[in-house]
């Protein structure tokens, strides 16, 4: 069991908004200099950059998480996380299957560049990536779980795509055992007032630009030994699905 500095909400130059800046390289590079050990990449229904985000991780000792923020039909956001890399891929295409697909426009939203593991340009995602999709809020939990991951709401203190300004409430029935806060000094008062006792709150910058990730301010107890990053990752699920 060790301690890890964490950021699981992330994004990268892939994201529309997301800042050039923001190749898989650079993300891991901030990361090491904040202090964090476990990084997750989140862009906006694509998990295109993870397998870049996972070679600059491995040159530089961080434990990357493939992961995705998925837009639901409702427009709400939720923060998916994989254990490993094949399973986020395999995500990543039903996803693809479930986008409502507009052409981006670069004036207003941005480049949304696919790297490779030397922070180059391969490929460019032409369709919107930041719009819903088709998947209701009450649906991804399973779908996600079929790929060995875990779902949870995103920056749920936030109005713009956060559950509780767009429903009013966490749905009791769902029972989140995991729910992200963008800002920590909130957690008493939401535990007061919207999230169950025995449900985990984990922090997530939502960084689109590199001076957004994290320092080495939240921290997760998480089974480690014998060491390995998978271990890492299958624990950090295990840990996030069965909340506290």
């Amino acid at each position: 069991m060790s301690r890890y500095a964490y950021d699981l909400h992330i994004h990268s130059c892939l994201s529309p908004c997301g800042d050039n800046d923001n190749t898989p390289g650079n993300i891991v590079g901030m990361g090491v200099l904040n202090g964090l050990q476990v990084m997750a990449l989140t862009d906006h229904n694509t998990c295109r950059n993870c397998p870049a985000f996972f070679e600059a991780a491995k040159k530089q000792g961080i434990v990357p998480i493939p992961g995705m923020e998925l837009t639901t039909a409702e427009d709400i956001h939720m923060v998916c996380l994989f254990p490993d890399l094949d399973s986020a891929m395999e995500f990543d295409r039903v996803i693809d299957g479930r986008r409502i697909k507009i052409p981006n426009r670069t004036d207003i939203f941005g480049d949304q560049w696919v790297m490779n593991g030397d922070d180059e340009v391969i490929d460019v995602e032409p369709d919107l990536l930041s719009n819903a999709t088709t998947i209701a809020v009450d649906e991804a939990p399973g779908l996600v779980a079929q790929y060995g991951g875990v779902c949870y709401p995103a920056h749920i203190d936030r109005q713009a795509n956060g559950i509780i300004a767009t429903l009013g409430f966490l749905p009791p029935e769902m029972h989140f055992p995991t729910v992200e806060l963008h800002d920590g000094e909130k957690e008493a008062e939401y535990r007061q007032k919207h999230i169950p006792a025995d449900t985990r709150v984990v922090l997530g910058s939502d960084a689109h630009v590199l001076w957004d990730i994290r320092e080495a301010d939240a921290f997760l107890e998480i089974p480690d030994e014998p060491y390995s990053s998978a271990l890492v990752r299958k624990n950090l699920i295990d840990l996030l699905r069965r909340g506290l």
